[in-house]
């Protein structure tokens, strides 16, 4: 019988998410757990030397000859804090099983915790259940290649096939998964943040940096007060008890962040970070107690590399000019890749990058791994503030001052690349990027405009950064118009 995928999910490279009780259920989930098993048990097995064999090994159409052979994938399986988390491990548990996938359960772990220990074990893959920073009634599957990164625009259309279009081979009685749980997860992820080249990690600890965290009763409460304790730092915590019951919205933007700007102000701490559920994003508040927005801080992490060594950094097309400002003054180049932390990963690897990420808090470093990481930047940045010996807050005062205006209209069913035609010669930029929908820059003027059609909602995301606020929202407005009159949008 074919399986029909329910049509309230939303299915993207990185996996699949919805509502709990609705398009999201346990049966929804093990069938594609069980598929996800079942397209890694068609692929060529790791060599001894852990190397990842090239994508062209997946055999389309049939078990390949590696699951003939006896090949048994081992997969990584870790969860946010989410109440819903537990029921639907269970059934990633009992689908990855099925179909005779070896499971190292890495329990409750921030997601670049659970894509660590994917190299670590030189796994065949990974399933992490996380919604993000979606609202607590959300939960998804995260899905991870062997060399810990999410499946991109290759692999995860392959994968998918097996959800709806192929028979799943099941194991019988005697070629059932194992379950083998990896306490260890944490700690080898703490000590590799730790041994990071350029940290100084004795001097970090004799400074003795006050910090105020906020973990939003999500998976960061698992490995961040750890790490801040390992350098040193006093950890004043909120929402530290990782239980899915979120007391905020859960996306870290400066909006949601009123308690955490409260506590540094009473505590006097010298910064304060807060985390999205699954802990891979990191965004920041000053010593004044003011959220300072979260594309800062993927530019004070690269200001600290770019103190270090020399090379490519690469963000996608939505992130602050500041960053762009910041490596140029450095001497570096900056590359733009679509956005999607997968996109962004990839460019990074052609590229030989020394940092990147994107400009939602999320900061990838190649010496640890290709994943957004707040436990990555959080320890960059204490590294900055001690290497420069000044506050945040003056720190950040001193960087070129952007507004980014967000906005999204409803998509109608034109033709969205006849619509960015009519707004690129109407708006006549001085530069256009046609990598992830349109991206219009006015380099002399220091504005950008970024128009992309969402990969989880019906919708056309509108994104403008000027020097001042009216002017961002201008161009927004000016776009919203061009697109009325080109039949793209009210």
């Amino acid at each position: 019988m074919t399986f029909v995928i329910p049509s309230d999910l939303m299915v993207s490279v990185s996996g699949v998410r919805g509502r709990l009780g609705e398009g999201l259920t346990p049966e929804v989930v093990a069938r594609f757990a069980a598929a996800f098993g079942a397209y890694l048990g068609d692929r060529a097995p790791r060599s001894r030397s852990g190397q990842v064999p090239p994508s062209s090994a997946v055999a389309d159409g049939v078990a390949s000859a590696e699951r003939s052979a006896g090949h048994r994938p081992r997969v990584v399986l870790a969860r946010d804090s989410r109440t819903s988390g537990p029921m639907f491990t269970a059934a990633v548990t009992a689908g990855l099983q099925s179909v005779g996938c070896d499971i190292l359960s890495a329990g409750l772990v921030p997601t670049p915790t659970a894509l660590y220990a994917i190299r670590h074990h030189a796994a065949d893959g990974g399933i992490v259940v996380t919604a993000s920073h979606n609202p607590v009634e959300w939960n998804a599957l995260k899905f991870a290649s062997a060399d810990g990164m999410f499946l991109d625009a290759q692999e995860a259309p392959r994968m998918r096939a097996y959800v709806s279009d192929r028979p799943i081979p099941r194991a019988g009685w005697d070629g059932l998964g194992s379950v083998t749980v990896d306490e260890g997860a944490v700690r080898r992820h703490l000590d590799a943040v730790l041994a990071i080249p350029f940290l100084d990690v004795d001097a970090l600890r004799r400074r003795r940096f006050r910090v105020a965290l906020d973990c939003v009763r999500g998976a960061g409460a698992a490995l961040l007060p750890a790490l801040l304790e390992g350098l040193g730092c006093e950890v004043i915590g909120i929402h530290l008890e990782p239980d899915g019951r979120f007391p905020r919205p859960p996306e870290p933007v400066a909006e949601n962040l009123g308690e955490l700007e409260r506590l540094v102000r009473d505590s006097g701490a010298d910064i304060g970070m807060a985390t999205d559920p699954d802990a891979d994003r990191l965004a920041l508040v000053s010593d004044a107690g003011r959220a300072i927005g979260e594309d800062l801080t993927l530019t004070l992490a690269t200001m600290l590399v770019l103190r270090h060594r020399t090379g490519p950094v690469v963000t996608n097309l939505s992130t602050s000019r500041v960053l762009e400002d910041v490596v140029r003054d450095a001497g570096g180049t900056l590359e733009r890749a679509p956005v999607g932390e997968i996109n962004v990963a990839r460019a990074m690897e052609r590229a030989g990058a020394v940092i990147g990420g994107e400009g939602n808090g999320g900061v990838i470093l190649p010496d640890v791994h290709l994943t957004r990481d707040s436990a990555i930047a959080a320890a960059l940045v204490l590294q900055l503030m001690l290497e420069v010996e000044r506050p945040i807050g003056e720190l950040v005062g001193g960087l070129p001052p952007y507004t980014i205006v967000k906005d999204k209209l409803p998509r109608d069913a034109g033709s969205l690349e006849a619509a960015f035609g009519v707004l690129e010669s109407s708006l006549d930029a001085a530069a256009a990027d046609r990598q992830d929908g349109l991206r219009l820059d006015w380099p002399e003027t220091k504005r950008w405009l970024h128009l992309r059609a969402s990969g989880t909602e019906p919708i056309l995301r509108i994104i403008a950064e000027a020097p001042t606020a009216s002017e961002a929202r201008q161009l927004v407005d000016r776009a919203r118009a061009a697109l009325a009159g080109a039949g793209g949008g009210p």
